[in-house]
């Protein structure tokens, strides 16, 4: 795939599993650039698996994953990382007895110019105000929907050019869900390229650009999300919501 296509993310037959239990199934899937693509299926599907095998953390049996034209399938996570795929994932693993700060710097591991990372750390701040604020409080003592921008604030650290984002919506107050959501549209239209995975379909499918749902480990459906959306009877038979 030539590196100036508009296909950023791109995975190709890809099958992983968990010892000798199959999680994913001949999984093609395809993320442009400056799209929000969303995930969607029932839990056990395998939408995590698929985020998982992308970032390295579980490793694909068979098939490709090609980031930005490159060939990433045998890759570790952290290498994967530093190319600019970055992974978000469900629960939020903010740092017990780091501080807010603490853990934002975390997220730079990638980075070694001094500047480039107050530069970032910057702008996770006019991003998230109230993180500026509670800086210097141990992050796990922040709100839900508080530890949610920081592990979100964390992944920018990275300069990503890729988010991966795990449940982001999880466990939160429907008006908190609604703010998170917001972020990530405002993330997406400053230029962030976003995968999705949200429990929440209708409203996935209301910021996504495209869709793909998972049941089993294998993909039953895909389209543009407002199509998707649109048409009840996938929402009933394959979103339950």
């Amino acid at each position: 795939m030539p590196a100036n296509s508009d296909i950023l993310l791109q995975l190709e037959n890809v099958a992983s599993a968990y010892g000798k239990i199959e999680a994913l199934s001949g999984i093609d899937l395809q993320v442009r650039r400056g799209q929000i693509v969303t995930l969607l299926g029932a839990n056990g599907a395998g939408k995590t698996t698929t985020l998982k095998t992308i970032s390295g953390l579980v490793r694909a049996k068979t098939g490709r994953i090609l980031f930005d034209g490159r060939d990433i399938t045998t890759m570790s996570a952290h290498e994967i990382a530093r190319l600019g795929l970055v992974h978000v994932p469900e629960g939020r693993h903010v740092l017990r007895g780091l501080s807010v700060r603490e853990n934002l710097e975390l997220g730079a591991f990638t980075v070694n110019d001094a500047r480039l990372r107050h530069e970032r750390m910057e702008q996770v701040f006019d991003q998230f105000p109230i993180l500026r604020k509670r800086q210097h409080q141990d992050g796990s003592l922040l709100s839900g929907g508080e530890q949610q921008m920081l592990a979100i604030g964390r992944a920018l650290m990275h300069g990503p050019k890729v988010l991966l984002l795990d449940e982001p919506s999880m466990g939160l107050a429907p008006k908190l869900v609604l703010e998170i959501m917001l972020i990530v549209k405002r993330l997406n239209e400053a230029g962030t390229t976003i995968l999705l995975v949200e429990q929440n379909a209708r409203l996935a499918l209301k910021l996504a650009h495209y869709g793909y749902v998972l049941e089993s480990g294998k993909l039953r459906l895909e389209g543009e999300a407002a199509k998707l959306r649109a048409d009840a009877s996938i929402v009933q038979a394959y979103l339950g919501t």
